[in-house]
């Protein structure tokens, strides 16, 4: 699978994990906010706290 596939992957996975607006994080911000939402965190101050 190429980097750009794995980004996909990676971005409907926080789309089913509802994370909104994903598509403008970066790779290292969409991993550190489904890490944040697998451990419970709600999905919009996941984002908020991983674009810091």
């Amino acid at each position: 699978m190429t980097g750009r596939e794995q980004l996909h992957d990676m971005r409907q996975q926080a789309h089913n994990a509802g994370i909104p607006g994903n598509s403008k994080m970066t790779e290292s911000q969409l991993r550190d906010a489904m890490k944040k939402v697998s451990k419970g965190m709600d999905p919009k101050m996941a984002k908020q706290q991983a674009k810091r």
